[in-house]
């Protein structure tokens, strides 16, 4: 087995334009009966408004844009499963954070522009529609609590990738372990 560092040919920015438009395009139309419901606007978190009012402001060719977008993202996936069998990669960029802040807003001196801006690598591959399956990686952060990888494999290979995260899990004995005290009790 081979492991190298990766990179899909379509830039991450775009990946994220994109994965913000089909959001707000899912998630505000989800919840825009909730939206135009006074009372229930007034229990909504400032998030599920942002979505909504988002999806309110998308126009159709924004909406075209997004589609082309979704597709180059599978096109790039594509390409790297033409030379690769499985892609790695965090489950987040950050470990978990306290329950008290609502999210990261700034990570490694980078601003947060959004609320799940700190799980964008997670955004990708169910874009594409890909098999994901996340397995434990360590623990860190200040909490000392857990964190993953997600091992994505190409289209239909849902079977392969359930393999391949038995095999880790097998080989990975020291998880179970090394369980911080707050996962022990």
């Amino acid at each position: 087995m081979t492991v190298e560092e990766a990179t899909l040919s379509e830039p991450a920015a775009d990946m994220w334009r994109t994965a913000v438009a089909l959001r707000f395009w899912s998630v505000g139309a989800d919840l825009q009966a909730f939206y135009d419901d006074p009372a229930k606007r007034a229990l909504m978190k400032p998030e599920a408004i942002w979505e909504v009012e988002g999806g309110m402001k998308l126009t159709g060719p924004q909406l075209a844009v997004a589609s082309a977008g979704r597709s180059r993202i599978y096109q790039a996936f594509e390409a790297a499963f033409a030379k690769y069998d499985f892609l790695v990669l965090p489950t987040a960029q950050v470990f978990p954070f306290d329950v008290k802040e609502r999210w990261p807003t700034e990570i490694a001196g980078k601003p947060m522009d959004s609320y799940h801006r700190w799980m964008e690598v997670t955004l990708p591959a169910t874009m594409a529609g890909l098999p994901v399956l996340a397995v434990p990686a360590g623990f860190g952060g200040a909490l000392k609590l857990p964190i993953g990888l997600q091992i994505i494999g190409k289209r239909h290979s849902d079977l392969a990738v359930l393999q391949v995260g038995h095999a880790y899990e097998k080989a990975s004995l020291w998880i179970a372990a090394n369980l911080p005290s707050a996962l022990n009790g």
